[in-house]
């Protein structure tokens, strides 16, 4: 009896050793928020909006409705400056419209159908190059911002192959041969599509498409050979069986574009999809995406150096 009432007792007292904690939570302020892209041989494109509060409407109007027109924007490699032009999708110039679906990964069917403005220019002398240095100037709304980026020298794969997965014969991953270029940063980004028809005389994706962690940086094998594989993107669409999950069936051609970056951009975009794998865990580390960007703007100014591959998948 003396030993359960000093369990109680025991209880008692920690049941009342409670403490109220109040979490100061900041209130939102709106930012602007820069989405620029330029790589070997592709014109810049630069999408500007503004930052939304996390309880904001996320339907179809609200996301047309932050983009942010009448900007300023400018981009330099050293020797020549260009004022980027704006236009809107579904207002381009003829012949225009490939690139810009394949920069915003939208169908070139459905430009036109959406009202999304960036700023872009057509001048070949602005077009990315292997070893310049780009930087980018915005003007919006009374305030200026700032980036740079560089075009580094790319890495091309030593080989591309396919080979069934386990016990599986008819379907399997795409792999690569890397020989990583020794004593020096070097950051990659594999993207995919596949080229084969779909049955109506079309290849079946009009974009590449990332798989769920598509950058990785050298830290682990520099200057070294090795093999690796990247899972399909596309293999996890309705309709695809479980044990077929994430790979490509036997008589697929795809296409490889497997990008380099500088560090910042790939600081950058290695955060960003960490926060959306992680995205709706409450047990995840928080994450705060860096940005290159200076004068107080969200997101990222970005150069690539793709190389691109094409794989048949047989064995």
């Amino acid at each position: 009896m003396k030993y359960l009432l000093l369990f109680f007792l025991a209880i008692g007292l920690l049941s009342s050793c409670t403490k109220e904690v109040e979490i100061d939570i900041p209130g939102y302020e709106e930012q602007l928020v820069i989405d620029g892209r330029i790589e070997t041989g592709m014109p810049p494109i630069v999408l500007i909006s503004k930052s939304k509060d996390i309880y904001a409407p996320t339907d179809l109007e609200a996301f047309l409705g932050a983009f942010v027109s009448g900007a300023t924007v400018t981009v330099s490699n050293g020797t020549t400056t260009i004022q980027l032009i704006e236009m809107c999708t579904d207002n381009l110039p003829p012949g225009s419209e490939p690139f810009v679906a394949e920069m915003l990964g939208i169908p070139e069917a459905d430009l036109a159908s959406v009202h999304i403005c960036g700023y872009t220019s057509l001048d070949p002398l602005i077009f990315g190059e292997v070893g310049k240095t780009y930087s980018l100037t915005v003007v919006a709304e009374g305030k200026t911002y700032t980036a740079e980026t560089q075009i580094v020298e790319p890495t091309a794969f030593d080989a591309v192959f396919w080979k069934p997965d386990g016990d599986l014969t008819t379907h399997g991953y795409s792999w690569a041969t890397l020989t990583d270029p020794p004593g020096q940063f070097d950051a990659y980004k594999w993207e995919v599509k596949r080229i084969n028809d779909d049955g109506t005389g079309n290849e079946l994706d009009a974009n590449f498409a990332e798989t769920f962690s598509p950058v990785f940086d050298d830290e682990f094998f520099d200057g070294l050979t090795f093999d690796f594989f990247y899972d399909n993107p596309f293999g996890y669409d309705e309709g695809v069986l479980n044990e077929h999950a994430g790979l490509f069936p036997i008589g697929d051609t795809i296409v490889i574009k497997f990008s380099k970056m500088d560090a910042a951009v790939y600081d950058f975009m290695e955060k960003k999809y960490m926060q959306l794998g992680t995205a709706g865990n409450p047990f995840a580390t928080p994450t705060n995406i860096p940005s290159n960007i200076t004068g107080g703007a969200l997101g990222v100014w970005a150069g690539y150096s793709p190389s691109f591959d094409t794989l048949a998948c047989q064995p």
